[in-house]
């Protein structure tokens, strides 16, 4: 554009000269020179708008190719970008998939143990099934702690003399002697006793009926299970439910003292599980001072045997020193017997030698 400008600008000016020198003079020569001049600034004129364009064609396409390189290094870099994102939402995408997978898997397994509480609930209904989840429950406590079949610990629906059948029979260490544990599950008036849905004299009357439930089951432990000279003086009644122990515990303290006036231990999964736990480790120290015993008793026979072991080694040890005191005077008299022998080989016997063989 300055080319242009200057350009324009020199025309004009010899254009006002030509006007001038027109005016002022009319001589042809003038006229003549001007119309060289004229041909010549046109020629340059002309000259410099090819050059010009030369010029401005090199820059557009000097241009072009930086527009060019441009656009490939920003293509190279979006498609860079483009691909690591969609790397990384791959990635994302396949980890929301796997955990949607995790979530569908749990979700069917809470279904599945929703399903299976309903049908423990419909199965607890049931006072037979109650009672056989009861023993299943004692009896996995019991291989729990003593192991598997420990029959000289405890055993099983042991029969006792008078003819009732106790769920298990402990036989623990004396003073505490045979102990009978009898599973109990009064599930019916506790669940209408905690029904917040039920009305309160609804609720009430449940209430009472399961005391009457429990004191039954104590009472009818303390009938048959505990007999003189036979078992101990006190019982086990196992509740297989943790709820109704806590219930127990928690508002009922007269049937927890009706059951200690009848000698009757009132126990949860848990609390039989540590009872059994101490009774275990009573016995396991009973038997290992038994041993101990055994072998303090032992070791005083071992004792016995070693002081006549002494006095028999003593007794030996005077004897080898006597012998080896006649051993060492039969050596010295046989040295003097051999140097005599060695003498009279040699003919070096005095006459008179007054030397004697001791």
């Amino acid at each position: 554009m300055e080319y242009v400008i200057i350009t324009l600008l020199a025309v004009v000016i010899v254009l006002l000269l030509f006007l001038v020198f027109k005016n002022n003079n009319g001589n042809n020569d003038v006229t003549e020179r001007l119309g060289r001049f004229e041909t010549n600034v046109t020629k340059e004129i002309g000259d410099f708008k090819v050059d010009f364009s030369n010029h401005l064609r090199q820059d557009f396409e000097i241009l072009n190719q930086s527009v060019e390189r441009k656009l490939l290094e920003i293509n190279d870099r979006v498609n860079q970008r483009l691909d690591e994102n969609f790397e990384k939402s791959n990635k994302t995408f396949q980890n929301v998939l796997e955990r949607l997978s995790k979530i569908d898997e749990a979700q069917k397994k809470i279904d599945g143990l929703s399903s299976e509480i309903v049908s423990l609930q419909s199965v607890l209904t049931d006072k037979k099934t109650r009672g056989i989840f009861g023993e299943v429950n004692l009896n996995y406590i019991l291989s729990s702690v003593f192991g598997e079949n420990n029959s000289s610990i405890y055993r099983v629906q042991q029969k006792m003399s008078n003819g009732f059948i106790a769920d298990a029979v402990l036989y623990a260490p004396q003073p505490l002697g045979t102990v009978c544990i009898d599973s109990k599950f009064p599930l019916e008036n506790y669940e209408r006793m905690t029904n917040r849905e039920l009305s309160k004299e609804i609720r009430d009357l449940s209430e009472k009926q399961f005391k009457i439930d429990v004191k039954k089951h104590i009472d009818a432990i303390h009938d048959k299970y505990i007999i003189p000279g036979e078992t101990a003086e006190e019982a086990i009644l196992f509740l297989p439910a943790e709820a109704i122990f806590a219930e127990i515990n928690a508002y009922h303290s007269d049937l927890l003292r009706y059951a200690y006036q009848k000698r009757i231990w009132i126990t949860s999964p848990t609390t039989l599980m540590s009872t059994l736990t101490t009774i275990y480790m009573i016995i396991k120290n009973m038997e290992r001072d038994k041993y101990a015993k055994v072998i303090q008793e032992e070791l005083t026979k071992l004792g016995v045997e070693f002081e006549r072991y002494r006095a028999r080694w003593s007794a030996l040890s005077t004897h080898i020193e006597t012998v080896h005191k006649d051993v060492r005077e039969l050596s010295i008299t046989t040295d003097k017997i051999s140097k005599r022998f060695d003498s009279i080989s040699n003919a070096e016997i005095a006459k008179d030698d007054p030397q004697q063989i001791e």
